[in-house]
């Protein structure tokens, strides 16, 4: 029987070189109008190679390549040759089809990244055909793993999340399988086409093989992503997030921004320590990425400009993480501790303490059997930077007022970057965070007169933007500012008249006091109206049947505009019997609207009861003090 030679073998390693300098290096210089020429021609190679390996079926093979049994290093020749062991039982069967199997693999990627989806899919349909006739071993792992991978991310681009899960899982089985049964660096699928002396290093094929399995669980958190599987999704992550980090196969700032995402998911799940930790360790990697060039360096050159960009935007991406961290961890600590009034249980705060003492024993257990980016070169910073941010709920003011600075600070430097010329909406939404943080501080406040003062920097930070904000195209925003600053004036209204009632009852109340009150009130009912009138249709009518999205807002606001009316004090009786009036008839809207629309009452079901019990009262207060006027004139 026949052998094929070294120089035929040769030529092919030689083309395959070309072939993977061509997508690698040269196709990064192609022009802009004919942006896959490198790739053509690496296909012309890969073709190439293809029909020489079929020509050599059923010639025997001899080859350079060493024996999967020996490491690179290790070179032993025979008569000037090297004997190359099949891939599936050392036969020379399962050598050309692993071989031919892994220049579909290569063929099927270069069609996807020419944009060619339908021919991609074949060639890698093609491989894995061919692998069927293989058993995975050391010499072909890699080549299993690697096509499943690229077929779950076909599949998942298709939009066929479960065929894409059935791939990756399939290449997860095959790594787990292979460690099991075996464990040892497996060859590279490049090396079927290398020369003696160009094989890949012991650890070279280890950080290959690791990078390859990283890939699979990088896809497949996306794909249960995807599926709604949030919690796998999550730890497969986290798992990836680790593994790149000790492979030291990264980019800084893309890690740390998938490192600061992972983190909304710990937190939304009340799960603190660990979204700190993902947090603490984003900021410390996004800081391996350099120094942000100045802006005279930005505009001397487009490189140094877009860098700039890219990592203002992405350090202020992972500053409104942290706003969130501090947001959420507030808030969860005040549904633990409200009370049904809305004020501190202070039984259920010594509780909280008493427990809190017991965590704190735990928390190095805790730490032990967290996912930790335990990376040589980052973990001292991430462990100090960790240090300085608590993850167990505060339980007083002075442990609040540290979450709350600590979740300002990072308001600052995102508004840095997210300004209103330029990113309106993100602007707004960093805004109305910062004003949730004095609102859930102002919880813990006890002090009323200060409290008050949180309020009123809520409605600083809000109102100059409600007011300058183009109603055609914001009207979504305006309507959610509108709705706060009116619930914020009505929060500073119910503040003051409990301090005032503290020192007299409301009959007594000095002028200033009734003014400021009313003063209060008036801008509460004012931006209920405001956002109310929003709902008209352009000819200036207001709907019979109000959309999901603002049916609970709109009768909440009527509700309200009828309650700060009956509240609003007057020595005028025709101004109270105005105000009487103007509350019955926003307390009848409420109870007509829920009749004519029964699907509405649960959305407003307390407001529903009361303004059904006012619509009762209110003509009964109306008719006394109509006879009061009457028998003064």
């Amino acid at each position: 029987m026949a052998s094929v030679n070294i120089e035929q073998w040769r030529a092919i390693f030689d083309k395959f070189t070309n072939a993977q300098n061509l997508t690698d290096v040269e196709s990064l210089n192609d022009p802009r109008n004919d942006p896959f020429r490198s790739k053509y021609k690496a296909r012309e190679l890969l073709r190439e190679i293809y029909c020489s390996l079929k020509s050599f079926d059923g010639v025997e093979v001899d080859s350079v390549a060493e024996s999967s049994s020996q490491q690179p290093e290790e070179e032993e020749a025979v008569d000037g040759q090297q004997d190359v062991p099949g891939l599936c039982g050392d036969s020379p069967e399962g050598l050309r089809a692993a071989k031919l199997a892994a220049v579909e693999y290569y063929l099927g990627v270069n069609h996807i990244d020419t944009e060619e989806l339908p021919a991609g899919q074949e060639h890698l349909g093609n491989c894995m055909t061919l692998l069927e006739k293989c058993t995975a071993t050391s010499n072909n792992v890699s080549l299993f793993i690697h096509v499943r991978n690229q077929l779950g991310i076909l599949w998942a681009g298709y939009d066929e999340k479960e065929k894409a899960q059935g791939f990756l899982e399939a290449a997860e089985s095959n790594y787990h399988q292979y460690m099991k049964d075996d464990g040892s660096p497996p060859i590279d699928m490049a090396e079927y086409f290398c020369a003696q002396e160009n094989m890949l290093t012991h650890q070279e094929r280890v950080r290959r093989f690791e990078l390859a399995y990283t890939h699979t669980l990088y896809y497949l958190a996306q794909v249960y992503q995807n599926l709604g599987q949030t919690e796998r999704a999550a730890t497969y992550c986290h798992s990836t997030l680790q593994r790149q980090l000790k492979l030291n196969q990264y980019n800084p700032m893309e890690w740390a921004l998938n490192a600061a995402t992972l983190s909304q998911y710990y937190i939304t799940n009340g799960r603190y320590m660990e979204g700190r930790h993902c947090l603490s360790a984003a900021t410390v990697i996004s800081g391996l990425a350099g120094d942000i060039p100045s802006e005279a360096a930005a505009q001397e050159s487009e490189i140094e400009n877009e860098r700039r960009e890219t990592l203002r935007q992405k350090r202020a991406d992972i500053a409104r993480c942290w706003i969130k961290y501090s947001l959420n961890l507030l808030q969860d600590a005040r549904k633990l501790l409200e009370d049904n009034i809305g004020e501190i249980d202070s039984d259920h705060q010594d509780e909280l303490r008493n427990a809190r003492r017991r965590a704190e024993e735990e928390e190095e257990k805790g730490r032990k059997s967290t996912l930790l980016f335990d990376s040589e070169d980052t973990f001292d910073s991430i462990a100090s930077l960790e240090e300085k941010v608590q993850c167990l709920f505060p339980l007083d003011f002075t442990e609040a007022r540290a979450v709350f600075l600590e979740g300002q600070n990072y308001v600052t430097q995102a508004k840095e970057y997210f300004q209103m010329d330029g990113y309106v909406t993100d602007h707004i939404e960093i805004l109305q965070d910062h004003s949730a943080l004095f609102r859930v501080l102002a919880f813990f406040e006890e002090d009323l007169e200060r409290r008050c003062k949180m309020h009123k920097r809520r409605v600083d930070i809000l109102e100059p933007i409600c007011n300058e904000l183009n109603s055609q195209y914001y009207l979504m925003i305006r309507r959610q500012l509108m709705f706060e600053l009116a619930e914020t004036y009505n929060e500073m209204m119910d503040l003051k008249l409990a301090l005032a009632n503290r020192q007299a009852d409301t009959q007594s109340l000095d002028s200033h006091s009734i003014n400021k009150f009313n003063l209060l009130c008036s801008s509460s009912a004012k931006y209920f109206h405001m956002f109310l009138e929003s709902l008209r249709s352009p000819e200036g009518k207001m709907p019979e049947h109000l959309e999901e999205e603002v049916l609970r807002p709109a009768l909440v606001a009527r509700f309200r505009v009828a309650r700060l009316h009956n509240r609003l004090i007057s020595s005028s009786p025709t101004d109270q019997l105005d105000n009487l009036n103007r509350a019955l008839e926003n307390y009848k809207y409420v109870v007509q609207y829920c009749e004519a629309h029964p699907e509405a009452r649960a959305a407003v079901e307390m407001e529903l009861e009361l303004s059904k019990e006012m619509a009762g009262l209110l003509p009964l207060k109306i008719n006394r003090l109509k006879a009061r006027m009457g028998s003064n004139n």
